[in-house]
């Protein structure tokens, strides 16, 4: 996370979006603010590199299309006890892609790849030899005096193997086995050295779990290799082994692969690209400096503004609040929605229209909320379904509210698991139901093909070979009309048997069979005992469906 975060190419090239509302930014930049003074005077990443990057690239975005009306997050105040870095901790600028990284590449002919490790930044100052001050990154000028801290780790020598003069700029990392960044992420990686860095005792295992990685010696050796052969002489090892030559991107693309989908010792999050010839230390400013880049992972996490939320509620009447969203790109796919999970927790997050949330993908392919990144000032009334009013026997038949649970039962029965009647969806059943065709569960069963036509879009065709999908469900077996009607988990142990005996169980006999527990039983004995679902039971053996018997 930088402070001067431009992102200078793709925010000149992005167009202007619409005036932002003076709320919206009076949000974006409080939140950056609070971002910036956990991080820069306490140590604490409150929010991972992506959405950091994104916001400050909204802002950016923002105070160039409206100047004036956008300002600057302003710097935190440092506190008392803070040490100033004998050189300053430059950053870096972020390149956007592989043709920003090639134009880098071709005008420079001693570049040098090496891995992003993500963890926390540290100065580290050596007199004749002796560790005299460690020193967070902070804002690059100033940074807090860690020396204490950074005396506990083996992984920071406290004396060099000879009496040598050097500021030293690197990363403290937690050391992992074989972690595979593509297939875990950071995995809380730096939030984890900034908790036991904090501590005031670390056992030798927490301490010998963290690792040092030195980036650059600001005045070492001009020369590339002899300034690696020197770390390694002084006990820095890690950084000849991750730090290599490219002349191409082909190269650079390699290794960032290799980086990324390979086990390594650490959490990553990109490379950093080094031009090996560089001003001396006494020149370096606290800015992201033309001589080295970082050319970032694809990001694991997305910001996305909601613009609503709606509460589908499904057939066994969970309500599942789902966050629509102003659709944002996350891994080569657009993510326009997001569920909450359950009702329980879109209350306890409490997310309105307006709030920005933080998205990710689980498994590379489903959209998961992970948090709520801030929150509109305007709290939006909303319309919430009451739990209380849905549940496994609610919405049997069509009534007033129970238009969402009610098509869920139909898109049910029509699925695999049930009838599996081809052709016959939810566009299917909803259009059924807004000619007023279907009122009851079953009512389609009886529907000619007149009566069909009258739905938008069947015509004569559909019709017909709707009629002969649902005539040819009174062929179906009778576990099949079981599981259409949403007879509950468990009443498969009950078979074979037909509607009147397993009507005819009360809780005892449900419980006497085998992986029916107490609650199962309950719930078998009051879906049979239901009066509309004993209602389309008689129905069905009016039709003369197997198994229903009259």
């Amino acid at each position: 996370m930088l402070l001067l975060l431009l992102l200078a190419a793709p925010v000149a090239a992005a167009p202007c979006p619409p005036p932002p509302p003076s709320v919206a930014v009076d949000a974006l930049v409080a939140r950056l603010a609070g971002w910036d003074d956990a991080y820069y005077r306490r140590g604490e990443s409150l929010v991972g590199d992506d959405i950091y990057d994104q916001a400050r690239a909204r802002l950016e975005r923002w105070r160039r299309c409206f100047p004036g009306r956008v300002p600057e997050v302003p710097l935190p105040i440092h506190p008392a006890g803070e040490a100033p870095h004998p050189v300053p901790q430059t950053g870096l600028t972020k390149l956007p892609d592989g043709a920003a990284v090639d134009r880098w590449l071709s005008r420079r002919k001693d570049a040098w790849v090496q891995p992003k490790v993500d963890g926390v930044a540290v100065t580290l100052v050596y007199r004749d030899g002796r560790l005299a001050a460690a020193i967070s990154r902070g804002d690059g000028v100033t940074g807090q005096d860690w020396t204490r801290r950074a005396q506990r780790l083996p992984a920071v020598p406290t004396r060099l193997p000879e009496p040598l003069d050097a500021v030293l700029q690197g990363e403290l990392y937690l050391r992992r086995v074989d972690h595979v960044q593509a297939e875990v992420g950071d995995g809380g990686a730096r939030a984890e050295v900034i908790g036991l860095l904090a501590r005031e005792r670390l056992n030798d295992g927490e301490a010998a779990g963290i690792g040092l990685f030195v980036w650059d010696w600001p005045d070492g050796p001009t020369d590339m290799e002899a300034r690696l052969r020197r770390l390694t002489e002084l006990g820095f090892a890690d950084t000849a082994a991750h730090t290599h030559p490219v002349a191409e991107l082909a190269e650079v693309t390699r290794r960032r692969r290799a980086w990324f989908r390979s086990p390594l010792p650490f959490a990553t999050d990109g490379v950093v690209l080094r031009q090996a010839s560089r001003p001396t230390g006494e020149a370096w400013q606290a800015e992201p400096p033309a001589w080295a880049v970082a050319w970032k992972h694809p990001p694991r996490e997305a910001l996305a503004e909601v613009r609503a939320v709606s509460f589908p509620i499904g057939r066994t009447g969970r309500i599942t609040p789902l966050l629509q969203l102003h659709p944002v790109a996350l891994e080569g796919r657009t993510i326009r929605r997001v569920s909450a999970g359950s009702l329980a927790n879109w209350r306890e997050m409490d997310i309105r229209p307006g709030d920005h949330v933080i998205v990710a993908l689980a498994g590379l392919t489903i959209p998961r909320l992970e948090a709520v990144a801030w929150r509109a000032p305007e709290r939006r009334p909303l319309a919430v379904p009451e739990p209380e009013a849905y549940h496994a026997l609610s919405c049997l038949r069509l009534a007033p509210g129970c238009e969402a649970q009610f098509l869920e039962r139909l898109a049910w029965l029509s699925g695999p698991e049930a009838l599996d009647l081809a052709g016959v969806g939810p566009g299917t059943w909803e259009a059924l139901v807004e000619a007023d065709l279907i009122e009851e569960l079953l009512d389609w069963l009886t529907l000619d093909q007149r009566a069909l036509r009258r739905a938008h879009g069947i015509g004569e065709v559909r019709a017909g070979r709707l009629m002969a999908t649902f005539a040819a469900t009174r062929e179906s077996a009778f576990a099949r009309w079981l599981q259409a009607l949403g007879a509950p988990p468990g009443v498969e142990v009950g078979l074979p048997a037909d509607w009147k005996t397993l009507a005819g169980h009360g809780v005892d006999d449900w419980a006497a069979l085998p992986r029916v527990g107490p609650e199962r039983a309950k719930g078998l004995t009051e879906f049979f005992a239901h009066p509309e679902v004993r209602r389309q039971a008689e129905r069905l053996a009016g039709l003369g469906v197997a198994g229903f018997g009259r």
